[in-house]
């Protein structure tokens, strides 16, 4: 059987969303979403991160400068032994200033660009497959590409959720503390 998969958003999901994250000083990923990231991994999902980026698009950081970030979100994970299959990076921002990433696409999430990409260069049972996120766009996105979604209250989890969930025309299929009670939750499922 094929292996499950894991999509993850990255900003108030897996790391403190304190904005435009420009450099490594500022970026930190939750003290438990390490953990989570490993049980996924224990439990042989595929981990992918599915995140927007629009300062690039803003021209708040560079791609050099979203490498050095993701340096250190692997690093810091690593301290568990937790690792990430691929990170997919959607760029683009219809009003940003640096070509060709100033216009509508596809890979900027709710949009399936990015899903896209993942299953073209893995397989995976999509059954058996979730998105976590801390936005309603996430959940569109999970639900759009048939995945099972959950809603952390981490990031802008809460806010989201407390404020917009009457206009909501996809529900999150759960609803979690954070990462780490989502990746619980999710193995719980399989025994």
């Amino acid at each position: 059987m094929k292996r499950g998969a894991i999509f993850l958003d990255r900003d108030g999901t897996i790391n403190y969303d304190s904005g435009y994250i420009s450099s490594p000083e500022g970026f930190n990923v939750y003290p438990s979403a390490s953990e989570a990231i490993k049980l996924f991994n224990d439990y042989g999902f595929f981990v992918f991160v599915v995140t927007n980026q629009s300062g690039i698009a803003r021209s708040f950081y560079s791609f050099a400068d979203l490498d050095r970030i993701h340096q250190k979100m692997h690093l810091q994970i690593s301290t568990v032994g937790a690792k990430i299959d691929k990170i997919y990076v959607s760029p683009y921002w219809h009003e940003g200033v640096v070509e060709p990433y100033n216009t509508h696409h596809e890979d900027r999430k709710p949009g399936l660009g990015l899903f896209k990409k993942a299953r073209e260069e893995f397989a995976f049972n999509l059954q058996h497959s979730f998105m976590i996120g801390d936005r309603y766009s996430d959940i569109v996105f999970g639900k759009r590409a048939g995945l099972t979604t959950v809603l952390v209250l981490t990031g802008d989890g809460k806010n989201e959720f407390l404020q917009n969930r009457h206009n909501w025309d996809y529900k999150p299929d759960f609803i979690t503390a954070n990462l780490l009670a989502a990746s619980k939750l999710i193995v719980s499922q399989l025994v």
